[in-house]
C-alpha cells in the first residue's frame, strides 16, 4: 500500500516554466549565447547550478557559475513577482488535499532552488500539507541521478516500496526509476517534448488520480 507521495514540482505541482525560460533566455542574451531548442529541452529538470556548469562547458563562458546562478534567480525572482497568472496545475490541489486528508504523506523533491520552492509554496500555501521539501541545489548531480530521490525516500515514514513520485520530464523519471521508486508520468501540456514511457503508469490529468487510487498503486 502506497503511503508516501514524492512530489516534483516545476511541471506537476506548478507551472513555473514560461518564468524560468524568460529569465534564462534573458540571462542567454547578457551572457552574448545561443541557446537552440533542442539543447535548453535537454536541461529540462536538471537543477540551475548543473544546467550552467553545462553551458559553460559547452559554450566556454568565463564567467563564475555562482554569479550566473545569482543573476538567473535574479532575472526569475522579477518575473514570478510580477506575473499575475500563475496557477496550481488542474487538479493537482484536489489531490494534495484528498491524500493529506486521509493521512498519506506528502515530500516534495525538486530540482529547483529552495528560494524558488519557498517562493512557490508561500504563494499558494502549500506548506500545511508537506513534511519536507528537498531542493535539487543541495546535491552535485541533477536528476537522471537518483540522489534526490533516494534521499527523499529516505525521509518517508514508509519503506520505499511504499513510496511513489510524480513526474513530467525525463530525466525525472529516469532518476525515480534509477532510485527504485514506483514512478507516475504525468503528460503535462507545459512539458514539451518529454519521453514518460519509462514511467510504470502515465496519466494525462490529476482527474484520473485520487488517494484510494494511489494507495492501491503497485
Amino acid at each position: 500500500m502506497i503511503q508516501t507521495i514524492i512530489f516534483d514540482m516545476d511541471g506537476v505541482i506548478v507551472d513555473t516554466e514560461p518564468v524560468h525560460r524568460y529569465a534564462y533566455f534573458q540571462h542567454y542574451k547578457e551572457l552574448g549565447i545561443e541557446v537552440s531548442e533542442e539543447i535548453y529541452t535537454t536541461y529540462t529538470g536538471l537543477s540551475t547550478r548543473n544546467t550552467y556548469q553545462k553551458l559553460k562547458e559547452l559554450f566556454g563562458l568565463q564567467g563564475d557559475v555562482e554569479e550566473m546562478i545569482l543573476r538567473k534567480r535574479a532575472l526569475f525572482n522579477d518575473a514570478f513577482d510580477t506575473k499575475e497568472d500563475l496557477f496550481l496545475l488542474e487538479g493537482v490541489e484536489a489531490l494534495i488535499k484528498d491524500c493529506y486528508a486521509n493521512g498519506m504523506q506528502l515530500i516534495l523533491a525538486s530540482s529547483a532552488s529552495k528560494v524558488t520552492i519557498e517562493r512557490v509554496f508561500n504563494r499558494f500555501n502549500l506548506n500545511q500539507y508537506f513534511t519536507h521539501k528537498v531542493s535539487g541545489e543541495d546535491f552535485p548531480e541533477s536528476k537522471p541521478n537518483p540522489a534526490i530521490f533516494l534521499h527523499a525516500a529516505t525521509l518517508s515514514t514508509a519503506p520505499k516500496e511504499n513510496c511513489i513520485v510524480i513526474e513530467d520530464s525525463t530525466n525525472g523519471v529516469k532518476a525515480a526509476k534509477a532510485a527504485g521508486i514506483y514512478c507516475v508520468g504525468y503528460k503535462s501540456t507545459h512539458s514539451k517534448d518529454q519521453e514518460l514511457a519509462l514511467a510504470d503508469l502515465v496519466i494525462n490529468h490529476f482527474e484520473e488520480l485520487n488517494y484510494k487510487v494511489v494507495s492501491e498503486l503497485q
